[in-house]
């Protein structure tokens, strides 16, 4: 494969970059520096991941650091990459509802585990090897609906779009006022439940004061129950595309 016609941080990503100078092999490799930017991330989020930083980290000079990454922003690609992993194994014996959601759930959890991850920001479409292999085994459930390649590859986008969009708005939560304040056994939007009864007023917010005087924002929703009722609704959109495709 010719690596010249890929953009540097893609060939870096597929191994299909020179080993930078000449000689021993180094004792640092590309895998190295990556899980050094991580484990920073880990611990203080993105923001602390700097080339001075991850080269401490990694017990090498900046300088050396620039041999294998030629710019934070392909650091930031390589770690995503190296940290969202293998999807899970395909099953066959699951429909493509049930193999969907199994996906999104997957997802979901790689988000949760590495938070960090979604305050990179997207530079383009999947392109890596373990991104391309997680959109892969989405598009495998969707083999035999009927629906057209353009349709799944937009059904994957919108179900992507969804976990991404729910995994940060819980870690927005958790990491904000709300999410500080309360308890480890309290839900944020319990808490804003009972500040909404103090600042509603019916006249001003008539549809708004109904729903909080109902009492179903002072009650500690589940951790799960928000997503699994957004992907109910985006699956049952889903089968009725693909009722309308048979």
């Amino acid at each position: 494969m010719d690596a010249s016609a890929l953009p540097p941080n893609i060939a870096a990503a597929w191994g299909l970059r020179e080993r930078p100078g000449k000689g021993p092999r180094p004792a640092l490799s590309l895998d190295l520096v990556v899980a050094a930017a991580i484990r920073v991330a880990r611990a203080d989020g993105i923001g602390a991941v700097s080339m001075s930083r991850v080269a401490t980290e990694a017990g090498v000079s900046t300088m050396a650091l620039y041999r294998y990454v030629r710019a934070k922003n392909e650091l930031l690609e390589l770690m995503v990459d190296a940290a969202v992993g293998s999807p899970p194994q395909h099953d066959p014996e699951l429909d493509w509802r049930a193999g969907l959601a199994r996906w999104a759930w997957a997802v979901r959890a790689s988000f949760q585990r590495n938070p960090w991850m979604l305050r990179v920001p997207i530079s383009g479409p999947p392109a890596t090897p373990n991104q391309l292999a997680w959109l892969d085994a989405g598009l495998r459930y969707l083999t035999g609906t009927g629906l057209t390649p353009a349709q799944q590859m937009s059904v994957i986008l919108l179900l992507s779009g969804y976990v991404r969009n729910e995994a940060s708005l819980g870690a927005d939560l958790q990491a904000g006022p709300l999410g500080a304040a309360g308890t480890a056994a309290e839900d944020p939007m319990a808490e804003y439940g009972r500040m909404l009864r103090l600042l509603v007023d019916p006249a001003r917010f008539p549809s708004l004061s109904q729903v909080v005087a109902s009492g179903v924002l002072d009650r500690a929703d589940g951790p799960d129950d928000e997503f699994v009722f957004g992907l109910d609704r985006i699956l049952d959109g889903i089968a009725v595309l693909t009722a309308a495709r048979r």
